[in-house]
């Protein structure tokens, strides 16, 4: 007889123990159902049950990782939209001056020496265009390879000798008087990559100097960091915000700058460059006058063996 009372208090028992078991995880289950229907829920352990709690948490995590992820994807979208916008602005005035200048060459009582002018005027703008296309696919290709650079060691003064070698015809005619100075460790990069930011920063430097002036790359090792600053003696770019020079199709001086053959393109190629080499770039005026861009890249440490 007592069979039965005791089967009847044991099955009173274990849907209590259910009921503590399962609520928790109803709970769980309606907060999921809310969140699919667009509600702000919040996924937190209530400390009623261990399982429950590993999977508010596990929910926690993975919604914070998905509202990051739709955060960089909206911020993406907006720079993609800005940058379009702004090819489509810098595209717009070389490809007019073109245009207008093609249409007055149809005039046919036009006097020859503007026949020249106008000639003149479609070929720079034609080799502008040109350069900023070269710009643009630079600058497309190291922000959007996917694939892993070619990584050696690289001898930043052995780099920058090269930099100059390379722009000698340029720096010579804008009479550019330039040196190497100090030395840095060697860093881990890409060659042609790293050639191509130090070539920017050069090449802008001497849009920008007067002629006789002066560029000098100086090298040194800080903190575990290999150090290469462009210096000019030029004009430095006043007072605007350093990292502003970075951003695509900035001109302190939109007019100066297409004048001199400048993009807007190359300071953007150079950070893009620099931050792909886990490194970092910044700009300030000198003292004296002037402008200095420091690029700082991880140093291989002295006792590692160089690569055969």
């Amino acid at each position: 007889m007592l069979l039965v009372p005791i089967g009847v208090a044991v099955f009173a028992f274990s849907l209590i123990i259910g009921h503590f078991i399962s609520e928790p995880l109803r709970l769980l289950a309606k907060r999921t159902a809310a969140y699919r229907a667009g509600a702000d829920v919040p996924f937190e352990p209530d400390g009623r049950l261990f399982e429950a709690d590993q999977l508010a948490a596990d929910f926690k995590g993975l919604i914070q990782t998905m509202k990051a992820q739709q955060h960089d994807l909206t911020l993406k979208e907006r720079r993609q939209a800005a940058f379009i916008s702004d090819v489509a602005h810098e595209l717009r005035t070389p490809l007019t001056a073109i245009r207008g200048n093609a249409e007055m060459l149809e005039d046919p009582d036009l006097p020859p020496e503007l026949h020249e002018k106008f000639c003149g005027i479609i070929i720079n703008e034609s080799e502008r265009l040109s350069r900023l296309t070269h710009d643009l696919l630079t600058l497309q290709r190291i922000e959007d390879d996917a694939a892993p650079m070619e990584l050696a060691r690289v001898n930043l003064r052995e780099l920058s000798a090269g930099v100059l070698d390379a722009l000698e015809p340029i720096l010579r005619d804008r009479q550019a008087h330039t040196e190497i100075v100090g030395e840095a460790p060697d860093v881990l990069g890409n060659l042609d990559r790293l050639k191509q930011a130090v070539t920017n920063l050069v090449e802008n430097a001497s849009r920008f100097i007067a002629p006789g002036g002066h560029i000098v790359i100086e090298l040194f090792g800080l903190r575990g960091n290999s150090i290469l600053a462009v210096k000019d003696d030029g004009c430095g770019f006043g007072d605007v915000d350093p990292k502003l020079l970075f951003d695509r199709f900035y001109r302190t001086d939109a007019s100066r700058s297409r004048g001199t053959g400048g993009t807007g393109l190359g300071l953007a190629i150079v950070k893009s460059v620099v931050e792909a080499h886990d490194g970092s770039v910044e700009a300030l005026n000198l003292p004296d006058g002037g402008a200095c861009f420091i690029i700082a890249l991880p140093s291989i440490p002295a006792d590692t063996a160089p690569r055969s």
